[in-house]
């Protein structure tokens, strides 16, 4: 039979799903069925979460690897525990070395090659998440990742648009920079050139073997061991930044997550270098608002545009590594700073200070287990194959996050030495009275805040069920007056909308605007979940 995995000419439905033992959530049909296998195997909801992050790098290459970077929320005990595992630069990094290397314009550091990348935090953060949380051992965890990487896996739909999408510009760096960029060409070409397209099986022998060292060491080969020394060699021969120490001093921070109130729910995020509080920050601005009783209205819309706009705004001016911040994080999340820019929003479009949203690489996935134990966790590179750079025999590939500072002195996330920059990647939780209502989130670069945004307020205003409030139509604000919206959207609202002053554009592919999950605890002990239509989104239960 011939047809074509991408077209889908009439729309399809899909139902939230209901369980007692245990639900997972990924963008990606094999890192679902793994977090699966670890709770039926007697894991729990950390153990599937830690599992399948592993897994992930292989599973969805395009959007993650061992060299990038995690964080998470997890509910257990009783209590929500939160944890930042994004790197820190290289000590040698700095704005001196920038503009040596012709970097001069504010937010015009490079996606790709040596000066993009940060040191690895995810591997450090699952051993951590693990050796506090979980009940299974390393090896174990990571043994379906292993397997996977040496039989060889289908490539998914979504998956292969992202390949098809990164591998060209790679190639291209490739013929200029062989040293560079060969590795991750060879590995994610068949043949030097063609990227892996869908149902075509891609093996990874590379990272299995490297993952059995992981195991082995619980992750700290990567920091002290010998993928730490292949690295910072490999770094050194083509004109990186790092160090040994580098990787050495390095450590993920347990952090305490931020929140705010919301007609009666408690929406929690993590703390900057983050950009969660962007979510937060219009919410409040929301809260002192009618939102009408149908999300499909123009006011909805409207409202929820320019409540984005201005967080926007102040996280891109603000938020930075915490310890370099000069704004109180309490300040940004007061009802009164709130009520001062809902103030701003009249009945026409403003025109905030732009900025340039961009959409990552990155895989967001959750779980739940029978004993009430919660993970919102999310994992990114920041690009579609990361920095383009990967340690030659060793399948780790180097995030782009140092493209989250500034160049610009006067920022509080202008680039340093040792400093995380601003991020994108959030994971969301929902309690209501102190008690859990579960995970959620929506990955895609500056979509993630904004899809947060629109998934809660058409779960608590519109009181929709998990799968419809990742369903319904979404907008998406680019910068200045632009907003994108989805064709779905109805045609008055876009006409209305543009009257107010939008610069409207619709468009006809939606996998830029986001790709999320969650699931809801019933007070009864019942899970209730919801997946994404705009990718290959899987919930898995028992």
């Amino acid at each position: 039979m011939k047809f074509d995995p991408h077209v889908y000419p009439y729309a399809s439905r899909r139902n939230v799903v209901y369980a007692t033992n245990g639900m997972v959530h990924c963008s990606q049909p094999q890192i679902a069925q793994i977090g699966l296998s670890i709770l039926k195997d007697g894991g729990n909801a950390i153990d599937a979460a830690v599992a399948m992050a592993a897994s992930a790098p292989l599973l969805e290459p395009v959007s993650n690897s061992l060299g990038g970077d995690c964080f998470a929320q997890i509910w257990t005990g009783g209590k929500l525990y939160a944890i930042n595992g994004s790197g820190v630069s290289p000590m040698a990094m700095s704005l001196d070395v920038m503009h040596k290397a012709g970097l001069h314009h504010p937010d015009r550091i490079p996606i790709t090659g040596w000066l993009s990348h940060m040191v690895p935090g995810a591997p450090r953060a699952w051993e951590m998440i693990r050796s506090r949380f979980g009940t299974m051992s390393m090896k174990d965890l990571m043994a379906p990742a292993i397997r996977y990487a040496r039989e060889g896996y289908a490539v998914p739909v979504t998956v292969s648009r992202f390949w098809l999408e990164g591998v060209p510009g790679n190639v291209r760096r490739a013929k200029e920079s062989p040293n560079t960029y060969g590795p991750c060409v060879k590995t994610f070409t068949k043949d030097g050139v063609n990227p892996y397209c869908a149902g075509e099986v891609f093996k990874f022998p590379e990272y299995a073997t490297t993952l059995e060292i992981l195991a082995e060491s619980n992750c700290e080969d990567l920091y002290t061991g010998s993928l730490m020394k292949k690295t910072v060699q490999f770094s050194k021969e083509n004109g990186g930044l790092f160090e040994a120490s580098d990787f050495e001093n390095f450590h993920p921070d347990w952090v305490d997550p931020i929140h705010t109130s919301y007609r009666g729910y408690e929406v929690y995020e993590l703390p900057p270098n983050g950009q969660g509080i962007t979510a937060l920050m219009a919410l409040n601005i929301l809260n002192g608002m009618d939102m009408g009783e149908t999300r499909d209205s123009i006011e909805s819309y409207h409202k929820q545009i320019e409540a984005i706009k201005l967080a926007f705004v102040d996280t891109k001016k603000y938020v930075a590594d915490p310890r370099y911040m000069k704004t109180d994080i309490q300040e940004m999340l007061s009802e009164g700073y709130a009520a001062k820019r809902r103030g701003m929003i009249t009945d026409k479009a403003i025109m905030p200070e732009p900025t340039d949203p961009w959409c990552g690489g990155t895989v967001y996935f959750c779980t739940a287990d029978k004993a009430g134990n919660m993970v919102s966790f999310i994992q990114s590179d920041n690009w579609i194959f990361g920095s383009g750079v990967q340690v030659p025999g060793t399948g780790l590939v180097l995030q782009a996050r140092a493209r989250g500072f500034s160049l610009d002195p006067q920022s509080d996330n202008c680039v340093a030495g040792g400093k995380r920059a601003y991020h994108t990647i959030l994971p969301g939780f929902l309690m209501k009275d102190g008690k859990p209502v579960g995970p959620f989130g929506v990955m895609g670069g500056y979509m993630q805040p904004q899809g947060h945004l629109q998934v809660l307020v058409n779960s608590i205003d519109y009181h929709m069920n998990p799968q419809s409030a990742l369903d319904a139509p979404r907008f998406q604000w680019i910068d200045g007056k632009h907003v994108q919206l989805e064709r779905t959207v109805p045609e008055f609202i876009a006409m209305a909308l543009a009257a107010k002053g939008h610069e409207i554009e619709i468009v006809n592919d939606n996998i830029d605007m986001g790709r999320g999950g969650m699931i809801w605890r019933r007070e009864d002990g019942v899970m209730c979940g919801g997946t994404e239509p705009r990718c290959d989104g899987t919930l898995l239960s028992y």
